[in-house]
């Protein structure tokens, strides 16, 4: 799982060629997979870190490997401008990461990666409510369709018959903070190149959650397997993800490449299956469909003030 992401910032013709017809769709699938993946990391290593340690050490690594991005453009970055960076960062990456960790304690992975689509008609609505943007009646019903999941699911029970509204409810809220943070990218960070963004967000979000992470760090030794799903959950589900990501962007645009919002719960449901034995149960199923239908009625073309297809993971 990723911060909702800026790849609205700066609109460019995608690049097409040859290669789009068969490396797209594997990229596509790669990319559900790593960001499916995130929740994995999250469930394998929450316990032993804490929510506040394990967010720190994914964002100070995935800021790491997305310095490079920043360093080349960092003469764009002014003092307002990080002003500025600092609040997204708080609304769009430390809050929701926080959140997401903090339900990975105490429900199964599938949770969090469902409601994390919920940011796709999130982001619609904070548009409609609070920038003055349309929403067309197929969008709306996106959305209706969208909470009724998220009902659907914070009413259900594991397989072993612990509640997961607490976990579900984080989730929504956190996918509500993508809403409002993909907004603010897209008003306030115009022209400013993405990648050099999700870098500069990354550390600001770091520094933002590094008090708290200290104060909270485990007096406790940290299991190998914990430290290795931390690890990947900030080089690979973070840093390396938004490179790839920023690849698809260049070559097919944006909305095209934010349909991997569709693929991510459907991953993040099969590796908590597969790796962790969590079982797959009848509301997590209804609440997924109900949520994904939702994602697909809020990606379609509609007016020509509404958000196209954006903001995944």
């Amino acid at each position: 799982m990723s911060s909702s992401d800026p790849a609205s910032l700066n609109s460019s013709s995608p690049s097409v060629s040859g290669a789009s017809l068969w490396l797209t769709p594997v990229e596509l699938i790669a990319l559900g997979a790593i960001w499916g993946a995130s929740f994995l990391f999250m469930r394998v290593s929450a316990k032993d870190f804490g929510p506040f340690a394990l967010v720190e050490v994914r964002l100070a690594l995935g800021a790491i490997i997305l310095l490079p991005f920043l360093w080349r453009v960092r003469s764009q970055f002014s003092g307002a401008l990080w002003l500025r960076l600092a609040g997204i960062a708080l609304i769009n990456s430390a809050i929701p990461f926080a959140l997401f960790a903090w339900g990975a304690e105490r429900a199964p992975a599938g949770i969090g990666a469902i409601t994390n689509a919920m940011a796709v008609p999130f982001t619609a609505m904070v548009a409609a409510l609070f920038f003055g943007e349309q929403i067309s009646g197929r969008r709306a019903s996106g959305l209706l369709l969208g909470f009724v999941g998220v009902i659907v699911l914070a009413s259900g029970r594991t397989s072993g018959g612990a509640v997961v509204w607490p976990a579900a409810l984080a989730g929504a809220t956190a996918a509500l903070c993508y809403g409002f943070g993909g907004n603010l990218l897209k008003r306030h960070l115009a022209g400013v190149p993405a990648s050099a963004v999700a870098s500069a967000t990354s550390i600001c979000a770091s520094l933002w959650v590094a008090p708290l992470a200290i104060a909270t760090w485990p007096r406790h030794p940290i299991p190998t397997n914990s430290w290795v799903s931390a690890v990947l959950l900030g080089v690979l589900c973070t840093g390396l993800a938004y490179v790839l990501y920023y690849r698809l962007i260049h070559r097919i645009g944006a909305p095209r490449a934010a349909t991997v919002t569709y693929i991510t719960p459907l991953f993040g449901v099969l590796w908590a299956w597969l790796l962790l034995d969590e079982a797959l149960t009848w509301s997590m199923a209804v609440a997924g469909a109900l949520i994904l239908a939702g994602v697909a009625l809020s990606q379609m073309r509609g007016l020509p003030g509404g958000i196209r297809g954006n903001r995944v993971v």
